[in-house]
């Protein structure tokens, strides 16, 4: 495996052996495995668990990890192309990341959407550019659309919790922000939970429909593992028997770089705020899930994230076990 950049890339088989590993290396460490390698994480959007949690792996299978972020370079760094560097700005990114893949043996770039063009964004075009100046094995930690180390740990924990592959449903619902939110999550967990054979509900005001070219990819996924995938605008409907519901903000397609419109349309949307009566007709045990950072009070209430349906620690915590799973696969084999 050369590079982790999506999971719709790898056959449930694939994902089911990553999974496994990331199980056994979560029972039974081997803190010498990576031993003398070295991961080289580049950051060109913040983070907390992604530094966190991929530094914590890289350690605990006994290799070493460095980062790298324009915030933290003296010189800064330029990012766009056909630039005149006469700035503040001394180094351009076509310089900057072969030379950073060059000190390690595997390397990570997480790089948010600029949510300017669509078409360019859904076809990842940005971190596409970006590797391509990699020559070492790549993960892709976040980018327009992408974020599969999330989705990978998300499978994981709805496996530690039982939570049914064929006849789970599982409600991807999004959820109110002040501010337009990057597609890479709703994107990835849709086509996630497709993959696993879940019947799948994208619940969405008008307005906020996900990329057309990403449902598309979801039913074919969904076709195959047995699944479905649904979307709608009413509430009731999607959350009848729902075994998951996995809440996000994403800004509206419909408005896709127009701030003002977004902002507008959004302004109405205070009440996707998920509460306990969203909870009604689902199942009783039914788990709310988020890849966090999360606003209380704003995406969900307090008496959620606190109560005994959330899941989003577990969900953090796999993103390590399951990154070390993809690190180990990536440099061992």
């Amino acid at each position: 495996m050369h590079r982790f950049n999506d999971l719709a890339d790898f056959s449930t088989a694939e994902i089911g052996s990553l999974l496994e590993l990331a199980q056994r290396l979560e029972q039974y460490p081997e803190p010498r495995a990576l031993e003398g390698k070295i991961l080289s994480l580049l950051f060109l959007s913040p983070s907390l668990r992604t530094l966190a949690s991929f530094q914590a792996g890289m350690a605990r299978l006994g290799g070493g990890s460095f980062v790298i972020s324009p915030d933290m370079s003296i010189h800064g760094i330029e990012t766009r192309p056909g630039i005149v560097m006469d700035g503040a700005a001394a180094e351009h990114i076509r310089e900057a990341v072969p030379v950073i893949a060059s000190y390690g043996d595997i390397m990570g770039i997480r790089a948010f959407a600029e949510r300017r063009n669509l078409e360019r964004e859904v076809a990842d075009q940005e971190f596409e550019d970006l590797a391509e100046l990699v020559d070492v094995p790549l993960i892709n930690m976040e980018s327009a659309i992408q974020h599969p180390c999330q989705s990978l740990a998300d499978w994981k924990t709805m496996d530690d919790l039982g939570v049914p592959k064929a006849g789970g449903r599982f409600v991807l619902s999004w959820a109110y922000h002040p501010r337009a939110l990057p597609l890479a999550v709703p994107s990835t967990t849709v086509k996630m939970a497709a993959m696993r054979g879940m019947d799948v509900v994208v619940l969405r005001p008008e307005g906020f429909e996900l990329p057309e070219p990403i449902m598309a990819k979801a039913r074919v996924l969904a076709d195959a593992s047995g699944g479905t995938v649904t979307e709608t605008t009413e509430r009731a409907e999607a959350l009848e028997g729902a075994h998951v519901v996995y809440a996000k903000s994403w800004t509206s397609t419909r408005h896709y770089g127009d701030k003002v419109g977004d902002q507008a349309l959004r302004e109405e949307l205070i009440d996707w705020c998920v509460d306990e009566p969203w909870f009604a007709t689902a199942q009783p045990d039914c788990r709310f899930m988020h890849c966090l950072p999360v606003r209380r009070g704003v995406v969900v209430a307090d008496r959620i994230l606190d109560g005994p349906r959330s899941v989003v620690i577990a969900e953090a915590r796999n993103r390590m076990y399951a990154q070390m799973a993809v690190l180990y696969r990536m440099l061992k084999g």
